[in-house]
């Protein structure tokens, strides 16, 4: 590993965090839940450090060192206005001293509030891109790239949730991580947004162990995992069909708190003192706990819960405050 202002290759990774993350037990859902108290366990990737921590810093490692390496002085990426991958960005480039410009869906609020204040306050540039889809945004993203190369740039685009193959490589190194840590598991419970983390833990657990929660980012998320997956392995020989991913916490939307997905944010923080958010490993613990009413997870078997973090963006949801009691 090289020193994060230091020259890199495409093969090394910057220094962003701290490693491994911890470990945990989780014996009072597991009661709640009707589980043993050796059952349920969560990995904290939410305490990897750096802007707040969460998942995305294990891939900014990777895919900021390759932008670094080919002489990027300027950082562009995308996400939605309260994207966690964004302000993690922001933050790897204040670390790195590298401008950044997020380029985000939507239209400017009236206030900034979550990730987009502490955005601001990692000194990102950002870009509304107005109402647009996937292929919208990326020629929102294109058009910041030509913007800045006329202005004699040289600019590097991390793609939309830090998800390719380099960055769900991150994932294939923490699935390994959490094995040495825990030993066998039989089920990996994971939010899925852009694909990339739920990928790595494939390739490097097997598809059968790692338990997606689609959470509404993109319209095709079976396919970009099964896509990347097999970037990272090489494996040819599993399908979309193969993946554990449930699509029924989307609900009405990706920015939308449902009930099932309140109600859990709410078991989870008054058994464990823990806080998840509402978009991401919020519908992950819905889908953990739906998963053993359904008897998919039973008592007797080890599971981990992946907190990715994405705490900030809890305060700039439009449907947390005020808290309703479920």
């Amino acid at each position: 590993m090289v020193d994060q202002g230091s020259p890199v290759t495409a093969s090394h990774r910057l220094s962003f965090g701290t490693f491994p993350t911890p470990l945990e037990p989780m014996r009072r859902l597991a009661a709640e839940l009707g589980l043993g108290p050796d059952d349920l366990w969560i990995k904290r990737d939410d305490l990897i450090g750096l802007g707040g921590g969460g998942n995305k810093i294990r891939k900014l490692e990777r895919t900021l060192a390759e932008l670094v390496a080919g002489g990027s002085d300027l950082i562009v990426t995308s996400g939605a206005p309260q994207s966690n991958h964004a302000r993690l960005t922001a933050a790897a480039g204040a670390r790195l001293g590298i401008p950044v410009v997020l380029v985000l869906e939507g239209a400017a609020p009236d206030a900034e509030t979550g990730n987009l204040l502490l955005d601001r306050m990692l000194g990102a540039r950002i870009e509304w891109a107005g109402e647009v889809d996937g292929p919208g945004l990326e020629a929102a993203v294109q058009a910041q790239v030509d913007e800045a190369e006329r202005a004699g740039r040289r600019p590097g685009v991390v793609p939309f949730g830090g998800s390719n193959a380099t960055g769900a490589r991150a994932y294939e190194d923490a699935g390994h991580e959490l094995l040495s840590q825990a030993g066998p598991v039989d089920t990996v419970v994971v939010a899925v947004g852009s694909g990339g983390t739920m990928a790595g833990l494939v390739s490097a657990l097997g598809p059968d162990v790692v338990l997606g929660v689609d959470c509404g980012a993109v319209p095709d998320a079976r396919e970009r995992v099964h896509r990347l997956s097999h970037e990272v392995s090489g494996r040819t020989d599993t399908s979309a069909a193969d993946l554990r991913i449930r699509d029924d916490l989307v609900g009405d939307g990706y920015e939308v708190l449902s009930d099932t997905v309140r109600a859990a944010l709410q078991t989870v923080a008054r058994t464990e003192g823990i806080i998840l958010d509402p978009v991401y490993t919020g519908r992950a613990a819905a889908g953990l706990i739906r998963a053993v009413d359904e008897g998919h997870v039973a008592p007797g078997t080890r599971t981990v819960l992946l907190h990715s973090g994405g705490l900030p963006g809890l305060f700039g949801h439009p449907h947390a405050a005020p808290w309703r009691e479920m």
